[in-house]
C-alpha cells in the first residue's frame, strides 16, 4: 500500500454565498476556517451551526475520497466495507453521524 494513504486526506466545504468555508480531514478535524466579516451579523449561535454542517459536509467528501483512494490502491472490498467509509451515493444523502461519534 502507498504511504499517501497514511496522510490526511481534506476537503472543503462552502456555504452558498462562498462567506464562509471550512477544509476538514476525513477523520473530521477542522484545518481551516475561512469567514467573511459579514457573517458575524448573523450572530454566534447561526454562524457556529454554519461552520458545524459544513465541516461535517468536508469531512463526508474527504473520506469518500480516501475510500476511492484506498480501492484504487488495491484495498480488498471487504475491508473498505468493514472501514464504513462512504461512497458518492452517501454524499448526495448529506452527512450523518456514525458510531463511534465521528462524522464519516
Amino acid at each position: 500500500m502507498d504511504s499517501t494513504t497514511t496522510e490526511p486526506i481534506t476537503a472543503t466545504a462552502h456555504n452558498r454565498a462562498g462567506t464562509i468555508s471550512v477544509r476538514t480531514t476525513d477523520g473530521g478535524l477542522p484545518v481551516d476556517l475561512r469567514i467573511d466579516p459579514r457573517e458575524l451579523r448573523y450572530g454566534a449561535r447561526q454562524l457556529a451551526d454554519q461552520i458545524l454542517a459544513l465541516n461535517r459536509q468536508a469531512a463526508l467528501e474527504a473520506a469518500v475520497v480516501r475510500g476511492e483512494r484506498l480501492a484504487a490502491e488495491g484495498v480488498p472490498r471487504e475491508i473498505l466495507d468493514r472501514m464504513r467509509l462512504p461512497s458518492r451515493a452517501d454524499l448526495a444523502d448529506g452527512p450523518t453521524d456514525r458510531p463511534g461519534g465521528l462524522v464519516r
